[in-house]
């Protein structure tokens, strides 16, 4: 469970999600002083600290503009004078606060994404402890996902990977994950991020966990099995169209040509009309 609040220390809880760490300088102390992950974990620690402090000053710039606007909210309006009056000084503060702690979270995300990739793999594999337990449990014996790439979904997500920028997220503040496409966009048509895990999972997708989760979200991109599978998917949807409408054509014509030569039912002695003599 990640130990710090959002709301208070958005820059610790952003590192305590990547690394599991509940003290960002423990990336740097960790390591020799020479080594490039020392290094960077440094400026990853320094990066968090710089963002929330910033995020401290602008909370508190907040409240006091709120402090400030109070007596209007009481109806009370013979102090306001207008930008320059009650909001002359906490008004641009807070803007400036608003561009330098955005600033602060890119370096602090490039920072991130900079120590994963120096990362050794067995490494990168346990900071990624939770998208891969969710692929783990897919990968369980006795599954039951088959809905994930039914009804034409496996052939859309592939699609969109191939035509590149697709990219898997995980919500910093609520944990659910989701797609974006090379325009930081909702996909269109709509791919569903369990289809995406099920082929990950398949071995038909790589995620590139070298990337944050958060932002800028983690590249999508066929594997070599993944491209033969698209290409067959492809081959064979046309194919088994025209295997269907050959074998209606042929049901078809069957029906009418047994109809045409069937002989007519013959006629019982007990149904035939007596004549009279």
């Amino acid at each position: 469970m990640n130990p710090h609040d959002m709301a208070k220390r958005p820059g610790a809880h952003l590192v305590a999600e990547e690394f599991g760490v509940e003290d960002p300088w423990a990336l740097s102390d960790d390591h020799p002083p020479r080594d490039p992950l020392h290094l960077v974990g440094r400026t990853v620690a320094e990066a968090a600290r710089d963002v929330d402090e910033l995020h401290g000053e602008l909370t508190c710039a907040a409240q006091s503009a709120i402090e400030l606007l109070e007596p209007i909210g009481r109806g009370d309006h013979a102090g306001m004078r207008g930008w320059y009056g009650i909001l002359r000084t906490t008004g641009p503060q807070i803007e400036l606060l608003v561009a330098r702690r955005g600033a602060a979270y890119e370096q602090l995300t490039r920072a991130v994404s900079t120590y994963r990739r120096l990362l050794p793999k067995s490494d990168t594999a346990l900071v990624s402890k939770a998208p891969r337990e969710s692929l783990a449990r897919e990968q369980a014996p006795g599954r039951d996902d088959g809905w994930a790439i039914a009804g034409g979904r496996q052939l859309r997500a592939l699609e969109a990977v191939e035509a590149g920028g697709l990219r898997f997220h995980q919500s910093a503040a609520y944990g659910y994950i989701y797609l974006s496409d090379r325009w930081g966009q909702r996909p269109n048509p709509e791919i569903w991020p369990e289809t995406v895990q099920r082929l990950v999972a398949d071995g038909l997708l790589a995620q590139d966990t070298s990337a944050g989760l958060y932002r800028p979200g983690q590249l999508l991109s066929l594997t070599p099995q993944g491209e033969a599978t698209l290409r067959d998917t492809r081959t064979a949807t046309p194919r088994l169209s025209a295997a269907l409408s050959r074998s209606n054509t042929a049901a078809i014509s069957g029906v009418v040509a047994a109809s045409a030569v069937a002989p007519a039912p013959a006629t019982s002695a007990a149904t035939q009309p007596s004549r009279s003599r």
